[in-house]
């Protein structure tokens, strides 16, 4: 085990790019294309993959056997769970080589988690902190803190920044509390509590 360049390179890891933040762990059998961009303080497991091109942002976990391809992004503290599959070419065919411009990009907004064996196909939008449940095939956009589960994913609530599910009222018990978003789907953040607040003080 070593480190590189303010980040930690597991000695069984290949990092081939020059763009790693500072505190990124890079586990054992990982694989780093040269031209992937990893940001700070990221976690990235055993046995995953990230292909040339890739956008990872700061702060975000990428679990074990999950492969990130070309034309995906990472927004910062998107958690990714356990062999997460991603894709980036709706129609493909092994005798027929696609240039880069031809390939749909991915986008997973800013605190997002996809549970374990979600399939993710590609030319969505996971919304701010939405919440994908595990073995889920997600086909269409989610919203900023929906909750979608099943194969094809569909809509079933929303879940809070903490994690918790959200009630009819669109309160959490930590505290925080939402509405619905006037100009866009899903729902934005309303007022924290004070016990948040106490939390995030310290």
């Amino acid at each position: 085990m070593n480190k590189a360049n303010g980040f930690f390179k597991h000695s069984q890891a290949l990092v081939e790019t020059d763009r790693v933040g500072g505190g990124t762990r890079v586990w054992a059998f990982a694989h780093i294309m040269a031209g992937a961009t990893i940001g700070v303080e990221c976690n990235v497991c055993d046995h995953a993959f990230i292909e040339a091109n890739a956008v990872v942002g700061n702060h975000v976990t990428i679990k074990n056997g999950v492969a990130v391809w070309d034309g995906v992004v990472l927004e910062d503290y998107v958690f990714v769970g356990p062999n997460v599959v991603f894709t980036n070419d709706k129609t493909p065919r092994a005798a027929v080589r696609k240039a880069r411009e031809a390939l749909l990009p991915t986008y997973v907004r800013y605190g997002a988690s996809i549970g374990a064996n979600a399939t993710i196909i590609c030319g969505v939008t996971l919304g701010r902190h939405s919440f994908i449940g595990a073995g889920a095939v997600v086909t269409r956009d989610v919203v900023d803190y929906g909750m979608v589960v099943g194969n094809p994913a569909r809509h079933v609530g929303y879940r809070c920044e903490c994690g918790a599910h959200l009630t009819k009222t669109l309160a959490c018990r930590c505290g925080r509390r939402y509405q619905r978003n006037p100009t866009a789907s899903g729902l934005t953040l309303k007022t924290i509590g004070n016990a948040v607040l106490r939390v995030r003080e310290r």
